[in-house]
């Protein structure tokens, strides 16, 4: 658990892409609108101006220094470089963006030239996260996406040539569709690109996207169980280790700005559907982009959320972002700091165990691949204080 207020995470949301994805359900508008764009930057320049006065390196009572920064969205490469460079500008100006920083951008095969990558890396990005999703054309259209297979090796390897060393492919199981073999053929593929990293994702259908309303038809729930068991031993053999349900890397190539999350690591965000969790306060801003800029320009609250963290809220964040990571979770730090009894938790953890669903050495206990992919129901049964002790998966 990451205590250093004084070592925060940034994340900056830029909610523009080419086009939906017919699964897509974070905060994004298709289309390139310039004005649009341009208004954005300037009112999410003018939020990390004004949030500085306070939390950045010149704030005399509450100064931070990042070490991470994320550009996440939609598309942040569909900005353009010169936004994303007064973006980046206005971070570096506003707070101490530690040496040798962990810079994160995300874009798609299809968003990217050579020429661009390497203004990216100039710029001072050292991290790039591909959204390749398969490398199987009916699946790449099922998904909605708008890039061939060729087109992600063409990035892939531009980006290594204009000088990124750390870069991460977007995988998915579970689609419409697709086997093992597919997903099998997808990792081989990306294995020779010469990837540091590979997100290997379920898909999940939220009501009202495109998607959603074909109502297509899912694999089995034993065929996505089979493909990510397999997709486990398949990257560990190849040298992706496994460090949270979704995420793999060579070594020295987790993610540090997603750890923080796992971690329980401070971290501030700027722009329109963005969240903070600083100073034991979680803050989300307006999820509408013009509502954004209009809040910023004429001083008043972009506000959405904010409310106050209790130790108890704490304590299960700290079992359920825990679980997710193959470090797992202490006993030992559960007591120590939140000053309450592991007792119950331990109880039910233990019968998990007879399960095979997660393991423990010495105080520290741990999901198995078999765990993880019924997570959500041991973690609800672990927080549940209605629950019994005997009411968890497998019995």
């Amino acid at each position: 658990m990451n205590q250093n207020l004084n070592n925060v995470g940034i994340y900056v949301h830029i909610p523009f892409c080419p086009s939906k994805c017919g699964y897509c359900d974070f905060y994004s508008i298709p289309g390139a609108d310039e004005s649009l764009m341009e208004g954005y930057t300037k009112a999410v320049l003018a939020h990390i101006g004004e949030a500085a006065q306070f939390t950045g390196k010149n704030a005399k009572t509450f100064g931070r220094a990042a070490d991470t920064v994320y550009f996440g969205g939609g598309t942040p490469a569909f900005l353009g470089i010169v936004r994303l460079k007064k973006l980046l500008a206005g971070l570096r100006k506003g707070y101490h963006i530690s040496k040798g920083a962990e810079i994160t951008i995300e874009a798609n095969p299809d968003t990217v030239t050579l020429r661009t990558l390497k203004k990216l890396r100039k710029a001072g990005f050292n991290r790039i996260s591909f959204g390749i999703q398969a490398t199987q054309p009916d699946l790449l259209d099922t998904l909605g996406r708008a890039h061939d297979t060729q087109s992600s090796a063409d990035a892939v390897r531009n980006a290594a040539a204009a000088g990124f060393d750390n870069i991460s492919a977007d995988i998915m199981y579970g689609i419409p569709g697709q086997k093992w073999a597919d997903l099998e053929e997808t990792l081989h593929t990306v294995f020779t690109w010469g990837v540091r990293h590979i997100s290997l994702y379920g898909l999940k259908l939220e009501e009202g996207t495109p998607l959603y309303e074909k109502n297509p038809i899912f694999p089995s729930d034993e065929e996505q169980a089979e493909c990510y068991l397999n997709a486990i031993g398949l990257l560990e053999g190849n040298g992706f280790l496994q460090y949270e349900i979704s995420n793999f890397a060579q070594q020295g190539f987790a993610c540090r700005h997603n750890s923080k999350y796992w971690d329980l690591g401070p971290y501030m965000g700027f722009g329109a559907s963005a969240h903070s969790d600083l100073g034991n306060r979680r803050y989300a801003y307006v999820k509408d982009i013009q509502e954004y800029i209009n809040g910023v320009n004429d001083s008043n609250s972009i506000m959405q959320e904010m409310h106050e963290i209790k130790m108890v809220e704490r304590a299960g964040e700290y079992v359920m972002l825990g679980l997710r990571t193959t470090k797992g979770i202490s006993s030992n730090e559960y007591t120590r700091l939140f000053n309450v009894s592991f007792d119950s938790l331990e109880v039910k953890l233990e019968r998990c165990a007879k399960w095979k669903l997660c393991t423990r050495s010495g105080d520290r206990w741990r999901l198995t691949p078999q765990g993880f992919l019924v997570s959500n129901q041991i973690i609800g049964e672990l927080l549940n204080p209605m629950a019994s002790e005997t009411a968890v998966p497998g019995d």
